[in-house]
């Protein structure tokens, strides 16, 4: 999704919750009952609507080839070190 160049200062009440403000849930198009995908790394927080967390990973593997098989690399490379143990 490109960058909207929105920021918001959020407070967190007193049950650790957070409100989205409203032109950024506008601009996200979210609506009460969506999900959202919530990433830590480090000590930076992100979050995402679900439906664009899967879809950028269905996108990571679209560039797989059809004729690749990573659960056949995966064992390959899981029995080659068990035989080295």
């Amino acid at each position: 999704m490109p960058s909207l160049g929105m920021d918001a200062t959020l407070k967190v009440g007193p049950q650790g919750r957070i409100v989205i403000p409203s032109d950024v849930r506008k601009a996200l198009k979210l609506v009460p009952g969506d999900r959202l995908h919530l990433h830590l790394s480090g000590r930076r927080l992100t979050l995402e609507r679900q439906q664009d967390a899967v879809a950028e990973l269905r996108g990571l593997g679209a560039a797989v080839p059809d004729s690749r098989s990573l659960v056949d690399e995966l064992l390959d490379e899981r029995r080659r070190a068990a035989a080295h143990e």
